[in-house]
């Protein structure tokens, strides 16, 4: 799975994201960045490698177990980040949901939408963390 340069870049931006999410963020960020690590080491751990066209189960639970976190975290937080990365999630479960409701998507299309999707989860997650650390960073005393 990590035998391709893209891939690698992409785990090299999940590494950072979720480190920064982790170091300077608050309680939202830090279980956004926590849970984003854990669906995607489990993500790697129950890959199968197979047809793209066909409804793979296991990351779909994961994709919307993580859905769920995310859309719990935007309940509970006042902050506007997890609406945005729940948005995103939620792209990816639809194109999960397509494939299991067999609508024949093009398997590049998929492909598309859950990359730049992913993509959109992790700059959510990179700037809710920024605002959240400039924010605690301003009410500090001198």
């Amino acid at each position: 799975m990590f035998e391709t340069t893209y891939s690698q870049i992409l785990t090299g931006l999940i590494v950072l994201v979720v480190s920064f999410a982790l170091i300077k963020g608050d309680e939202p960020e830090r279980i956004g960045g926590a849970a984003y690590a854990l669906i995607m080491i489990a993500g790697v751990m129950t890959w199968e490698g197979g047809n793209v066209s066909l409804p793979a189960w296991g990351p779909m639970a994961l994709d919307m177990l993580l859905l769920a976190v995310l859309v719990g975290l935007a309940f509970h937080s006042r902050r506007a980040w997890p609406v945005w990365a729940a948005a995103f999630q939620a792209l990816i479960v639809t194109s999960h949901v397509m494939l299991a409701v067999d609508l024949r998507p093009p398997a590049d299309a998929v492909a598309a939408v859950n990359n730049l999707a992913n993509y959109g989860v992790l700059i959510a997650m990179a700037v809710g963390t920024f605002w959240a650390w400039q924010e605690r960073r301003a009410l500090r005393p001198l």
